[in-house]
């Protein structure tokens, strides 16, 4: 095996003569969402670090440049600070909630705390219409979140917007093209925030729509390469979206220097693995190997019922059980029999996850270090501080639906790129409280039927995530003419464009009734169904 080192990870950089619109991250949770937009609209963007220099800001050729929001307080003497030199960059700068109160601070503007904190959504009343908000409706919703406001503007700034507790929610400087929004236009809940971004990028940037997911493909790819040379790959294969994705990116980028590994961890869905093995080895033609560790995950997992525990174990074991297969795959090469060490080009060197911006998020891995930890991933905080492998995560800074464009223009079919998410800790989190087998049949039984019906009534494409979770509780029913005591069984379905914030799936009831009656008549073990109606926030998608 490699010698152990620190894990490495292969970001976004931008793709040569791209348009460039680089995100100052504060900490927000929404940071990645606002390049995610930009993206979206035809620019390359990505985050970088607050305090990146005004020199390396620069050698990006930016043609504009966004400050994101944060939990922190611009008061507060250890909030996150950039380089004050950003105005010396000559090039449009827009201000996002905290990163409108910092810029305004440095520009000489007061900033305290609000008399009325604002946290939701609120109307917005413009009052200039030209240019940075161009065809915005005079009175429209905006989303809110903050606790402190600019007080006080100079005679240097001119206001654009306001709201009734807000007077000042968007503006402008006289003199240097800085822009600001209290509000958050990146998320849904601002009808026309991306009409706003987009009017920054074409109005006030100038960008002409040049940037598309294929020049992203192209940059990843020539990366890749660059950063593997004449090196092995392992992929961790879980026959998902994001896994799929990276071995064809990979196998796209360094053909057969990419071995694919399957591992049954015991907490798979029904015949997931069967599926795996045809889908990838058989049409894909990828080195792809099966191992099955069942035995070993459970035996972790026993009498356990923390669910951040739960992430942990199976994320440890998961990298000893790829640590262990790279070992005996390397020993396979020609010349290299048991007990012999294999030469460096034998041994795989890089362990290529699927990795989304959504899980580092949700990890608190963000570029300012200061975003909220909300749960742990197996991918991302179940990591050990030493691998035996370096790191390739080409998702890392992506949704969902950019996961899927990106699919797409790899020539994945739409049977793979349109499957709902399934967690690397599977079952493990939908079975709240310990984990035994007899309990994983069951919820797999369920979550069958489950799914039978939601793509039986052509819900599958309209809702993002479906699935059944068994609860720890049991509860009394009637079966026949006696007293029955068993298991309840929670549906959860939800509507989601990033997975940052989800919404519950309006399910029809004569559909949920179906499933409600065939989950009670042929699982045995189950007397009760529950349909989840949280959204996220404040609930999470998934249970644990």
């Amino acid at each position: 095996m490699p010698t152990m080192t620190k894990a490495k990870r292969i970001g976004m950089r931008p793709p040569e003569h791209a348009e460039v619109i680089p995100v100052l991250d504060f900490g927000s949770q929404y940071a990645q969402l606002i390049c995610r937009r930009v993206r979206e609209a035809g620019a390359f963007s990505l985050l970088v670090a607050p305090d990146t220099s005004i020199e390396e800001l620069s050698a990006m050729n930016p043609k504009g440049l966004i400050l994101s929001g944060s939990p922190a307080s611009v008061t507060d003497p250890d909030a996150p600070r950039c380089d004050p030199r950003i105005f010396e960059l000559d090039i449009p700068i827009l201000g996002i909630c905290y990163g409108m109160q910092l810029a305004c601070h440095l520009l000489g503007a007061n900033v305290t705390e609000s008399k009325a904190r604002e946290y939701g959504r609120a109307k917005l009343h413009i009052n200039d219409a030209s240019g940075f908000l161009r065809n915005i409706p005079e009175a429209t919703a905006v989303w809110m979140s903050h606790g402190d406001q600019v007080q006080g503007l100079s005679e240097h700034f001119i206001t654009l917007a306001a709201t009734p507790t807000c007077p000042y929610a968007a503006v402008r400087h006289k003199t240097k093209p800085f822009f600001g929004v209290q509000f958050h236009p990146e998320v849904t809940h601002t009808p026309h925030g991306i009409d706003i971004l987009r009017n920054f990028l074409y109005e006030i940037c100038g960008c002409t729509d040049t940037w598309r997911m294929a020049d992203f493909m192209e940059e990843q790819i020539t990366r890749i390469r660059e950063t593997v040379g004449s090196d092995r790959v392992i992929c961790g294969l879980s026959g998902g979206v994001d896994s799929s994705v990276v071995a064809a990116l990979l196998h796209n980028a360094i053909g057969d220097q990419l071995t694919c590994i399957f591992v049954d961890n015991g907490l798979l869905r029904k015949n997931e693995r069967e599926l795996v093995e045809s889908t990838f080895r058989d049409h894909f033609a990828i080195d792809l190997r099966v191992i099955d560790a069942s035995e070993q995950f459970l035996n972790d997992l026993k009498g356990v019922t923390d669910p951040q525990l739960k992430r942990t174990k199976i994320g440890h074991r998961f990298i000893d059980v790829f640590k262990e297969t790279a070992n005996s795959l390397s020993l396979e090469g020609e010349g290299g029999g048991v007990g012999e060490k294999p030469s460096a080009s034998q041994e795989f060197r890089f362990l290529a996850q699927g990795t989304l911006y959504p899980d580092v998020i949700e990890s608190g891995h963000g570029h300012a270090g200061m975003a909220a930890n909300i749960k742990a991933h197996h991918n991302v905080g179940g990591l050990p501080e030493q691998l035996g492998f370096e790191l390739i995560e080409p998702l890392r800074e992506l949704f969902k639906d950019e996961v899927r464009k990106l699919g797409s223009v790899l020539g994945l079919p739409e049977s793979i790129l349109w499957r709902h998410p399934f967690p690397g800790p599977g079952l493990a989190v939908r079975v709240l409280g310990d984990i035994t087998k007899p309990k994983l049949d069951l919820l797999r039984d369920c979550d069958e039927i489950l799914l039978e019906e939601i793509i039986a009534n052509n819900l599958y494409r309209s809702t993002d995530q479906v699935f059944a979770v068994l609860l720890p509780v049991q509860a009394v029913g009637v079966m026949g003419d006696g007293r029955s005591y068993e298991s309840v069984v929670a549906v959860r379905a939800v509507e989601t464009q990033d997975f940052m914030t989800a919404d519950w799936a309006r399910i029809p009831y004569d559909v949920l009734a179906t499933v409600s009656n065939r989950i009670i008549n042929e699982v045995r073990g189950v007397n009760r169904v529950v349909y989840d109606i949280s959204s996220k926030p404040p609930a999470t998608i998934e249970w644990e």
